[in-house]
């Protein structure tokens, strides 16, 4: 097998259109071109984030060659996100990398978007340290709530997940009743770090031991800001940053409680988180107070491997062409996927 593994891979699952070049593992550009039309609906629009990928996915994908510094016939394989995501921006990247692979003559290699997320831990990075095997993965993002127990780099168990609403959900409907902006996570977030997070108090839902539900809370914090304003107009803007500390202090609680549970049922205390929301502040700190408080190992991603992007679809891409696990062309992409899938 060739030595030198050069991956394109493309991630265009949800409203991010991204391409990156990985050399051997190591990330050697990752290009992500964000709809920023989305925001003006307050969430994600599935006709016109396939619109923008198409519009995106060509001068994306040169981009990354660019910053790579390659040629596309250096390239040793293609890899692209199968599934989950929405259909019509899944087919823009598979139609795309299935055209591209067949026109080179090279493999073609379909990822699972959620297995991604995990699998960023294992990037070559300088500063970045990899969990051994088997750990644990919090998984969490505007469309996923999971534990899984990872065995192996393909090799992937839920423990856990939710019933209903997923925590980035949560997060943006939240904000949505504050009268903030879309993605809500991060404003929540800005906001918490300068308010009390006792302030208010938000019932926890009632589930198995590592199921999670949020819908409950969304409600909870709906009648919670419909009976204060009726009380006071003014509520939201006086109390902003004590709302959103508490929303938020509920919402990690939830989550380092599972977690908690899932290291204690399976004696695993390797943990790590991944998705868009382990780009929070208050579960990366949680988290991290866990080495000292509890023992346990910790594994924080980078920033930039937290949201949809595709050097994690790369790194997948890598793993499954050393085990010579790749697909044929008429390869077909899947709204739905689960992290135990290939």
């Amino acid at each position: 097998m060739n030595s030198e593994i050069y991956i394109l891979a493309i991630e265009s699952s949800c409203d991010d259109t991204s391409a990156a070049v990985l050399h051997n593992g190591k990330v050697l550009s990752n290009v992500v071109a964000n709809q920023k039309i989305h925001s003006e609906y307050g969430g994600v629009v599935p006709e016109l984030a396939s619109r923008a990928h198409q519009q995106n996915i060509v001068p994306v994908v040169h981009q990354a060659l660019q910053k790579a510094n390659i040629g596309k016939k250096q390239l040793t394989a293609i890899a692209f996100t199968k599934g989950p995501g929405l259909m019509g921006s899944l087919l823009v990247g598979s139609s795309f990398a299935r055209s591209m692979a067949q026109a080179l003559d090279i493999p073609l290699i379909a990822v699972n978007h959620m297995q991604a997320h995990v699998l960023a831990h294992f990037i070559e990075e300088e500063t970045q340290q990899k969990p051994d095997f088997p750990f644990l993965c919090l998984t969490i993002s505007g469309g996923h709530t999971q534990i899984v127990k990872i065995n192996d780099y393909l090799d992937m168990e839920i423990l856990g997940e939710t019933l209903d609403d997923a925590v980035g959900e949560a997060y943006d409907k939240s904000a949505k009743i504050l009268g903030l902006g879309y993605p809500g996570g991060p404003l929540i977030d800005k906001y918490a770090r300068e308010g009390n997070p006792k302030a208010y108090t938000f019932s926890k839902p009632r589930v198995g031991e590592l199921e999670f539900s949020f819908s409950g809370l969304k409600t909870g914090i709906l009648y919670f800001i419909q009976r204060e304003t009726e009380k006071n107009p003014h509520f939201i803007t006086e109390n902003l940053n004590d709302i959103c500390a508490s929303i938020q202090h509920t919402i990690v609680s939830i989550l380092m409680d599972k977690l908690e549970k899932a290291v204690k049922a399976t004696g695993i205390k390797q943990v790590a988180i991944a998705g868009g929301v382990s780009a929070n502040s208050e579960i990366r700190k949680q988290l991290k107070a866990t080495e000292t408080t509890k023992g346990w190992i910790t594994f924080i991603p980078k920033f930039e491997y937290t949201t949809d992007n595709a050097a994690m679809i790369g790194i997948v891409g890598y793993y499954k062409y050393l085990t010579g696990n790749i697909n044929t062309t008429d390869t077909k992409a899947t709204a739905r996927l689960s992290v135990e899938k290939e």
